[in-house]
């Protein structure tokens, strides 16, 4: 392969840094899905039910991948939102190569969760892409899907992590800080299990969890769908690529299994994990649930 050819470690977009989906990728079918030509994998984590019978408000925390476009900050469809907070799970040389784009009256919070792990694939494929020739080499020696449920134990257990997802949570339950916005690159791991997070917090059965965790899958493959194609045409062989540029019921498995080792519940997590007092989950559940 061409030495020169190189493949970034975000999702690719225009040069002014919206989106850039492959044709046919529409989620509309997805109600949890909010329509925007300038933020990417942007969808409400409110409208799944509990397993009382409630539902999860909408509105209150919203996810995304990087907000990279300098259209966001004034972009009517995201003003509509009315983001108060935006928190930022990227590590700092992320947030360095690409700052946040806030949309209007927002503030932005710095939650970063890998702190311990900068070079987890989840954060940043830089490493592993910078050398493209050297691509296959470094993939196989790393066993991406392995390495993904290793990144997604420390998003669990890790030190850093919990600090993030302390932050993150304190803020949702804080009637003054939203809407919340949430996002790390693609918004896909990071974000998925802080959205695990709140919608087990919230009282969610396992299968809402899983079916919100694998419903950015359509979204984040047509984000990486030029990036694929890149490699394809550099000679290397996409499928190395994929385990890094999805989200998988095993990794989910994995995160949820490293709560109930450590932590025993959703509530010893949130108590004894992350550090929240008991009156702070119940103003988490509160801002949460109808």
């Amino acid at each position: 392969m061409d030495d020169d050819v190189t493949l970034p470690p975000h999702p690719p977009t225009t040069p002014t840094g919206e989106p850039a989906p492959a044709p046919g990728a529409g989620t509309t079918h997805d109600p949890h899905v909010v329509a925007s030509d300038v933020l990417a994998n942007l969808r409400d984590v409110g409208g799944r039910r509990t397993a009382d019978g409630r539902t999860v408000r909408r509105g209150v925390a919203l996810r995304s991948a990087e907000l990279r476009a300098q259209a966001i900050a004034a972009d009517p469809a995201i003003a509509a939102l009315g983001v108060r907070t935006v928190v930022d799970l990227r590590t700092a040389a992320e947030r360095a190569a690409a700052p946040d784009v806030l949309p209007a009256g927002a503030r932005g919070v710095h939650a970063d969760v890998l702190t311990q792990d900068p070079q987890a694939p989840a954060a940043d494929l830089t490493e592993v892409m910078a050398h493209p020739q050297r691509l296959e080499q470094a993939l196989a020696a790393l066993d991406p899907a392995a390495r993904m449920r290793e990144t997604y134990v420390d998003l669990v257990v890790g030190d850093a992590a919990r600090a993030g997802w302390a932050t993150l949570l304190r803020h949702v339950l804080d009637p003054a800080a939203g809407p919340v916005l949430y996002h790390c690159t693609a918004g896909k791991d990071r974000t998925g299990w802080a959205t695990t997070v709140l919608l087990l917090a919230a009282g969610v059965d396992l299968d809402g969890v899983r079916a919100e965790y694998l419903a950015v899958n359509p979204t984040v493959r047509a984000m990486y769908g030029p990036l694929l194609h890149r490699f394809a045409d550099a000679g290397g062989d996409p499928a190395l690529l994929v385990p890094l540029l999805e989200v998988r019921a095993e990794y989910l498995d994995t995160a949820l299994d490293a709560m109930a080792d450590r932590f025993g519940s959703v509530d010893g997590y949130l108590t004894h994990g992350l550090g929240l007092a008991d009156d702070e989950v119940t103003a988490l559940r509160a801002a949460l649930v109808d």
